[in-house]
């Protein structure tokens, strides 16, 4: 007995490190799943260096998926079974895929980010000229934190419109076209005033006039005038408006001639690409992580969960994402989540598969569960009083569930429970946010889709550091687990949504009936 009770105390005071080990193991698996996942959202973002560029990328992939692109300007054929995607503005997208056991008033099961990110945009006249050089003339975009913008080397990416035709300049007749162009090498700069002659920066503070003082720098004028013979744009339609020395760049790129460019849409953009970093390799150092890491997230869920028909055959609901323009100055544009995009989206997909019926959108909408998928702020190390203490999200902690009970964040308890259900039934990490009281809240798009929409929705994000720098933060365990989440999510929520539905409660249960003989307290 007492050998015995020696072994079983050895076992006791073994187990600990059995467990160890095990969850040391856990740890190694998943650390190599994020750098994973992490190098792929890195080749997104890399290439993403505008919502264009997101968009176009992400209709690439849904197409090699065998998704199939559809016009909201043409009928649409949806049959359940199929998978589609649409784009609005070639800055937002929608992709759905419909379940083959759909039926009439069952809801749609999305995740909604943005492909937008605070930069600075080419203004409609960007020639300008100060003290001997050419300049750029630029628009903030979004709440950027622009200091982060000096001393970087930038480049151009966005959209142009060109005239076609062989005589594209002379025939008005000649149709027009768009394309995307991303020159990735650094053209522009917007150097920092040295310290001799801001003596007073680390007193006074750095407070650039974003007018007088944030114009990126292309190029010397005497350089230009020497080198004007080697460039032809300057009797370009557009060289009123922008430097010849820009339209001919532009031209070059695009394999046409200046005359042929009509207007564009560029952004000014970060060339250092991202990188994963850290001693261990855990971080993710790029640009845009708010809101492309989501996006790129959504995307590779919808399209990993729905790999072929096969896979929508238990399906009841709709699996969709949609990754929105504009959410950085508001949502409040024909392709933004305040527009009429995932309405228009459901109205139609609902009214198709439904032959008439009665209220079938209507109850597709309520029947709906969005996820409100937007960067979450981790704990600073060096500001943690700026965190409530009891909601202090990590890096590698798995998504962030954001609360605000005035309504900045659209999550409730419901909401909430459902979301982390589907993460507590494969072990998957949780946190929790709400913002200090004596600090202002930020918002995203979960609180006006669901307000447009009537859906249930609950905010959530992967935590990072740096929001809205030029070069942001974020762990690469996250991306991996916020993954996981989402897969998980358009595979099995239409089953466990069907667990729960709080406006078909029975009503409570009133103990004592009007023939209970009185208290006789005098009332």
């Amino acid at each position: 007995m007492k050998r015995q009770k020696t072994d079983s105390a050895a076992g006791e005071k073994q187990q600990p490190a059995v467990v160890a080990e095990a969850s040391s193991s856990e740890a190694a698996a998943l650390h190599a799943r994020g750098k994973e996942h992490a190098e792929k959202l890195l080749s997104f973002i890399n290439y993403a260096w505008t919502p264009f560029h997101a968009v176009e990328e992400a209709s690439k992939r849904l197409v090699a998926a065998g998704f199939t692109p559809i016009s909201e300007r043409e009928p649409w054929s949806v049959k359940p079974g199929g998978r589609y995607f649409f784009t609005r503005n070639m800055s937002t997208i929608v992709a759905f895929a419909v379940g083959a056991k759909f039926q009439p008033g069952n809801g749609f099961y999305m995740v909604g980010a943005h492909t937008d990110s605070p930069c600075l945009k080419l203004k409609p006249v960007s020639a300008s000229s100060r003290a001997g050089y050419n300049m750029v003339n630029v628009e903030t975009y979004g709440g950027g934190l622009w200091y982060t913008w000096y001393d970087r080397d930038l480049g151009l990416a966005g959209r142009v419109l060109l005239r076609e035709g062989p005589s594209a300049a002379a025939s008005g007749a000649a149709g027009l076209k768009h394309r995307l162009v991303k020159i990735d090498r650094p053209l522009l700069r917007i150097p920092m005033l040295a310290i001799h002659l801001q003596r007073d920066i680390h007193t006074a503070g750095f407070k650039p006039n974003l007018q007088s003082n944030f114009a990126p720098m292309l190029a010397t004028q005497v350089k230009t005038q020497l080198l004007a013979p080697a460039h032809g744009a300057a009797g370009a339609p557009a060289a009123s408006k922008h430097q010849p020395l820009l339209l001919e760049m532009l031209a070059s790129e695009l394999g046409v001639s200046p005359e042929a460019i009509v207007d564009f849409e560029l952004h000014v953009c970060d060339v250092q690409p991202g990188v994963l970093g850290g001693a261990h390799g855990e971080f993710v150092f790029a640009g845009r992580l708010d809101n492309l890491a989501m996006s790129y997230v959504a995307l590779q869920s919808l399209i990993d969960s729905t790999p072929d028909a096969a896979s929508l055959a238990e399906e009841t609901g709709v699996r969709a994402i949609a990754l929105f323009d504009h959410e950085e100055v508001g949502s409040e544009s024909a392709q933004g989540a305040g527009g009429p995009v995932m309405r228009d989206t459901i109205t139609r997909v609902a009214a198709a598969l439904s032959e008439g019926q009665e209220g079938a959108v209507e109850r597709t909408l309520r029947a709906s569960f969005l996820v409100s998928a937007d960067m979450a702020h981790a704990l600073h190390p060096n500001y943690a009083d700026k965190h409530d203490p009891e909601h202090q999200p990590r890096m590698h902690g798995g998504l962030v569930l954001k609360h605000n009970h005035n309504q900045r964040y659209a999550t409730n308890a419901v909401s909430a429970t459902l979301f982390r259900e589907v993460a507590r039934r494969h072990g998957i990490p949780t946190q929790e946010f709400s913002v200090r009281n004596d600090m202002p809240c930020g918002s995203t798009i979960g609180p006006i889709l669901s307000s447009n929409l009537g859906c249930r929705t609950v905010d959530c994000g992967i935590a990072q550091l740096s929001m809205h720098s030029i070069r942001e933060q974020c762990g690469a365990d996250d991306v991996a687990l916020a993954y996981d989440h989402f897969l998980h999510f358009f595979k099995e929520f239409s089953a466990l949504d069907a667990s729960l539905d709080v406006d078909s409660l029975p009503p409570p249960n009133i103990a004592g009936t009007i023939a209970d003989t009185p208290c006789s307290h005098q009332h």
